[in-house]
């Protein structure tokens, strides 16, 4: 059977019968009838719907008339082998390549859907509550499209002593801290790096730091020095000049984290009073050799200091104090002795130890001293005796 021109075939039906009536009519032989062979076939290209009538045999025939060249990731239905009838449809989905980033995890898919949301559904990717680079609603184009999906993760951030939990799809550390409404100074600590990925279960603690100065007022001790002399006996000691602690003004760097000092540096100091040495004179002059008593306990002798001491009755002022005896210590523990010394007041006239282990010649040669310096006011109800 003679086939018609090409031109006709996409010619409009009425204009097609009539050509083809003139044609069979000088078909010699002729016997099916022209207007079987032409269909109206319904394509369906990715959404765009024609009709097209045509007299190829199969899908694979109409595609290749109607100039569409499938790709491996494309899809035809039915087959492209499939017999075309009269009113048939074919129906063509091309392939889009899609670039999936799921929270930082990137997979390609190949899909047929026209549209993001279509296309998750398509590759099995949930997406409830996420955060798109791309409206779900956006078409995708035949020439694909890369999309970024970061899900909804529970996190944690601490700063200011306080807690911040967030459901948050923040792509990164940082964006996660400025979700939170927390502001990173400058010299302030990130637990982590602010371009890291954000992921389920994160914490992340900004710690502030402060730097500044501050200033503390401490004493600086006088020292003491030593003179020897030949005035006192050895021994004795006396202070020139009393020592007189100074002052400086110290001045540190410090370092605060969250508020709680670590770091505290000098940087400076100034003087502000200086300190006075205390200059002592200590004795080297030989103690006499202190006379037995005698009569043992009397209290008499000692050893002469002069001045009118040495003829005064000691024997009788030991037996008013201490009824003569050496050793005896006063019931309260305080007074000892011949004469009852305290031993702040033996000290101060010389004697080292106790006055109540000291010969009974050593403790009246000490009242004799004591006498002179004092008078007998030392012994309020006793030295009426002497």
């Amino acid at each position: 059977m003679a086939q018609l021109p090409s031109f006709l075939t996409r010619a409009p039906r009425a204009l097609r019968y009539a050509a083809a009536g003139t044609t069979l009519a000088v078909v010699v032989g002729g016997t099916v009838a022209f207007t079987t062979l032409d269909k109206d076939i319904t394509l369906d290209a990715d959404g765009s719907t024609s009709e097209v009538s045509t007299f190829a045999g199969t899908v694979g025939d109409v595609l290749a008339d109607e100039g569409i060249t499938l790709g491996r990731h494309d899809v035809v239905a039915p087959a492209l082998d499939t017999e075309l009838a009269d009113g048939d449809d074919i129906v063509v989905r091309y392939g889009r390549k899609l670039t999936v980033t799921v929270d930082g995890e990137q997979q390609v898919y190949w899909t047929t859907a026209t549209t993001v949301d279509e296309a998750l559904a398509d590759i099995g990717v949930r997406a409830d509550g996420a955060k798109l680079s791309a409206s779900r609603s956006e078409p995708l184009g035949r020439q694909g499209l890369d999309l970024a999906v970061t899900t909804p993760k529970d996190v944690l951030v601490v700063a200011d002593g306080a807690d911040h939990p967030l459901t948050s799809t923040a792509a990164t550390v940082g964006d996660l801290i400025r979700e939170a409404g927390v502001v990173v100074r400058d010299g302030d600590e990130v637990s982590l790096d602010q371009a890291q990925r954000v992921t389920e279960g994160l914490r992340v603690q900004v710690v502030r730091i402060d730097r500044g100065q501050s200033t503390e007022v401490q004493g600086i001790g006088h020292g003491t020095r030593t003179v020897s002399t030949d005035a006192l006996f050895k021994g004795e000691k006396k202070v020139l000049t009393p020592g007189v602690d100074g002052s400086k003004t110290v001045t540190f760097a410090d370092l605060s984290r969250d508020g709680v000092r670590v770091e505290h540096t000098v940087v400076g100091e100034v003087v502000d009073r200086q300190p006075v040495e205390e200059v002592v004179q200590v004795g080297t002059k030989a103690r006499p050799v202190a006379a037995s008593s005698a009569g043992g306990g009397g209290g008499g002798g000692g050893g002469s200091v002069g001045g009118g001491a040495d003829s005064r009755n000691w024997g009788a002022l030991a037996a008013c104090e201490s009824g003569g005896n050496p050793s005896i210590v006063s019931s309260n523990g305080k007074y000892h002795g011949l004469y009852q010394f305290s031993v702040s007041t033996w000290r101060s006239v010389g004697g080292s130890g106790l006055p109540s282990q000291a010969s009974a010649g050593e403790q009246t040669y000490r009242a004799k001293l004591l006498y002179q310096r004092s008078g007998a006011g030392q012994w309020p109800v006793c030295g009426k005796r002497l």
